[in-house]
């Protein structure tokens, strides 16, 4: 499953569909089937309009981002906190060694804030090499380095290092959580990605305070034509469609019992 989503992924992005339909357009033509290369050709267009040059991708991971809402004031008391991983360059640092955060730091950030009010708290950083050749070092594993840079002592974590999906990191979880005596943690994560999130852990009969991180949208952004700044949009157009079809696969899977975790 994990190798043929991985596969899937490469051909079933935004930019890569438009790439597809553009050699099918192509390969129509060529064989004298005009019409159809036309309305392929169409299509393609029509996808690198969306991506590109719409606010289409934002707003559908403003919606995802929208759904578990921030809670307004800090827990008087954290004795655990979840953090999913996905927060460094796992393939730079095993070459360079080191820290290397990627646009999802925040989760590390705002566990290493509320580990510093709340000194009691033990931190589970669930996450291991998501690569398809396995060869880079275990984000958990490589979590330590940043947490101990910071003054977190290596007894406060609990690493959950062979995790490659989020469903994994959801199973691997429930056993060191039971393991280790620890319930009712905050889970953190990025806001798009909450919905599944929660919806993997209350599957899994887990009790988890949702506490979402590292937002890619304002929160006001309504469709539009958007033509300042396509690199960006297609990077969000990216992120909103691999999570959406996430949810969709793993409801249709039976992993969370709805399509939209609320």
């Amino acid at each position: 499953m994990f190798l043929l989503s991985k596969l899937f992924w490469v051909f079933a992005q935004p930019l890569s569909i438009a790439f597809l339909l553009a050699a099918l357009a192509t390969f129509l033509v060529f064989v004298g089937r005009r019409r159809l290369g036309g309305s392929a050709a169409f299509l393609t267009a029509l996808v690198l309009l969306l991506t590109l040059f719409t606010t289409t991708g934002t707003v559908a991971l403003q919606v995802l981002e929208d759904r578990f809402p921030k809670p307004s004031r800090e827990p008087q008391a954290v004795s655990c906190m979840i953090v999913l991983g996905g927060v460094l360059e796992n393939e730079v640092t095993t070459v360079r060694g080191g820290i290397e955060l990627n646009q999802a730091a925040d989760r590390f950030v705002e566990a290493l804030r509320l580990a510093r009010n709340h000194p009691q708290a033990r931190i589970l950083i669930s996450g291991g090499d998501g690569s398809l050749s396995g060869a880079y070092e275990g984000e958990a594993q490589a979590s330590e380095r940043f947490f101990s840079a910071f003054g977190i002592p290596a007894d406060r974590l609990v690493k959950e290092n062979a995790s490659r999906t989020t469903y994994e990191n959801t199973v691997n979880t429930a056993g060191l959580l039971k393991a280790q005596g620890l319930e009712n943690c905050l889970l953190i994560t990025s806001a798009f990605h909450m919905p599944r999130s929660m919806g993997l852990f209350r599957a899994a009969g887990m009790t988890v305070t949702p506490w979402p991180v590292d937002y890619r949208t304002s929160g006001l952004v309504r469709l539009s034509l958007d033509f300042t700044q396509p690199a960006l949009n297609a990077q969000l157009t990216t992120t909103a469609a691999r999570e959406w079809m996430s949810l969709t696969a793993y409801y249709l899977t039976g992993r969370i019992g709805g399509i939209f975790p609320g």
